[in-house]
C-alpha cells in the first residue's frame, strides 16, 4: 500500500506551480516564484539529502539577463530529452503569453540556450501541456491569444483572463517537436474525437500512446465553459485519437489543477481545484479503460495545483495553491512501494521511539518525515549553528547535523 512518508517545508512558492523535471536523484524546478526578478528561477530538490538547491541567476558582462535565458514566466511547461530540459510558452508577469520557441537548459552544464527552430511553429500560449516520446516533444492546447490560429487549431469561447487587457482563447491543437532537426509540426489526426479546447489539463506517455486528462475548457458541441474529468488517448503511431467507451466510476473532484504521473503503466491523477476528496488518489487502468481509488496511509497534501515529479517509486510533490488560499511551500513524498527500511523509520515515528544512538543521517531522514524540518536554513540558522558548534567542539560532532547539499 502506498504510504505518504517525507512531509517538508521550504519548497519553492508561487501563485502558479513551477514546471519541473526529474533527472535521476535530482528534481529541476523552473519557476514558481511570484515575479521573482527578470529571469525565470531554478531550484534544484535532492531526494537523497532532501535539501534545496537554488541555481545562481545568469547575467552577461552588463549585468543583464542574456537572450538565451528565458524572462520570468508561468504557466509554461518543460520537458527532459536527455540532458536537456525545453522549456516552452508560458506568460509573463505582464500578462502577455510567450512564445512556443523553446530554451534549452543542459543539466549537466547547467547553461542555457535558445535553439533555432523551423517548420510549423506554434501560437504563443500558456497552460497547455506537454511530454515527451523518445527525441520528439508533443504540445497540446492551452490559452492562446484570440485571432488565427494554425492548422488543426479548434476555436472556443472567449476567455477573459487575469488581466482584463488581455482576451485569451482556448485551443485543442497537437504539436511535436523533433528535437534531432528542431523542426516544428502541426498534427493533423487522422481520425477520432480529439479533447474539446482545455487548459489546466495533463498529458502523459505510457508506450506509444499519450494519455490527456481533465482541464477546463469549452467543449464545440456544447459552448459552456466546463471541466472536463474524462481520458483521451492518442496513438502517436497512427496519429489517431482513440475512442473508448465511457466508465461510470471517474474522479469527480480531479479535472483541474490537478497532478499526473504514471507508474507501472498506469496512469495516476492526484489533486483537483474542487474541495470533494482533495487527498484522494485515482488510478486509470490503461488496458481496460477503467478508474479506481487508491488507498493511501499516512497524512499526505490536501492543496491542489502541486507540481510533481517521478523518481523512481516515489512521488514528490511541492508547492500548492487552492483559489484565494496563501501559496505554500511544502513538499510531500508518496512511496508507492515502500521498502523495509522505510516501514521500519516510520514505526520509529509513530511509536516515538529514541534516536541518539541513529547515525545522523538517520535522524535527519527521521526528521523530515515528521514534518519537522525546513528544507531551506535562513542564514540566521546558519550562524546560530556556527556558534554552538564552536562553542562544544567535541559534542557538536555527535549532535545531528544536516548532510552538505550537492
Amino acid at each position: 500500500m502506498p504510504h505518504w512518508t517525507v512531509h517538508l517545508k521550504g519548497a519553492p512558492k508561487g501563485e502558479d506551480k513551477p514546471a519541473a523535471v526529474a533527472v535521476r536523484h535530482n528534481i529541476y524546478a523552473f519557476g514558481g516564484s511570484t515575479f521573482a526578478g527578470d529571469q525565470i528561477p531554478v531550484n534544484v530538490f535532492n531526494t537523497v539529502t532532501l535539501r534545496w538547491t537554488a541555481l545562481p541567476p545568469v547575467s552577461d558582462r552588463k549585468g543583464q539577463r542574456p537572450q538565451c535565458v528565458p524572462s520570468w514566466r508561468a504557466g509554461h511547461t518543460a520537458v527532459l530529452i536527455e540532458d536537456t530540459v525545453y522549456v516552452c510558452g508560458g506568460f509573463s508577469d505582464r500578462g502577455n503569453i510567450c512564445k512556443s520557441k523553446p530554451y534549452a537548459f543542459n543539466v549537466r552544464t547547467h547553461h542555457w540556450s535558445k535553439p533555432w527552430v523551423s517548420g510549423t511553429v506554434p501560437m504563443p500560449r500558456s497552460y497547455g501541456v506537454a511530454c515527451s516520446l523518445g527525441r520528439v516533444m508533443y504540445l497540446h492546447g492551452g490559452y492562446t491569444l484570440g485571432g488565427g490560429f494554425s492548422l488543426g487549431v479548434v476555436r472556443s469561447r472567449v476567455y477573459h483572463g487575469v488581466y482584463d487587457e488581455y482576451v485569451y482563447t482556448c485551443a485543442n491543437d497537437l504539436h511535436k517537436l523533433d528535437t534531432r532537426t528542431m523542426v516544428w509540426s502541426a498534427i493533423v489526426p487522422t481520425g477520432g474525437q480529439p479533447p474539446p479546447p482545455s487548459a489546466y489539463h495533463s498529458a502523459n506517455v505510457i508506450g506509444t500512446k499519450m494519455f490527456v486528462f481533465g482541464g477546463e475548457g469549452v467543449a464545440a458541441e456544447e459552448e459552456e465553459w466546463s471541466f472536463h474529468n474524462y481520458v483521451r488517448v492518442f496513438d502517436t503511431e497512427t496519429l489517431r485519437w482513440l475512442n473508448h467507451s465511457s466508465t461510470r466510476l471517474r474522479p469527480q473532484a480531479q479535472r483541474l489543477y490537478h497532478s499526473a504521473f504514471t507508474w507501472n503503466g498506469e496512469l495516476y491523477v492526484f489533486g483537483s481545484k474542487r474541495r470533494k476528496k482533495p487527498r484522494h488518489l485515482w488510478k486509470f487502468n490503461t488496458e481496460t479503460f477503467s478508474w479506481m481509488e487508491v488507498r493511501c496511509k499516512g497524512k499526505g497534501p490536501s492543496d491542489n495545483w502541486m507540481c510533481c515529479c517521478m523518481v523512481g517509486d516515489r512521488v514528490v510533490l511541492f508547492g500548492g495553491y487552492q483559489g484565494f488560499d496563501p501559496v505554500h511551500d511544502d513538499l510531500y513524498v508518496l512511496d508507492l512501494s515502500p521498502s523495509l527500511k522505510t516501514l521500519c523509520k516510520l514505526t520509529a515515528i509513530q511509536r516515538g521511539l529514541e534516536e541518539p544512538g541513529l547515525p545522523h543521517n538517520i535522524r535527519w531522514e527521521l526528521e523530515a518525515m515528521s514534518g519537522k524540518v525546513h528544507t531551506r536554513p535562513t542564514e540566521k540558522k546558519k550562524a546560530a549553528e556556527k556558534n554552538e558548534a564552536a562553542k562544544k567542539s567535541t559534542l557538536s560532532r555527535r549532535r545531528y547535523r544536516p548532510p552538505a547539499t550537492e
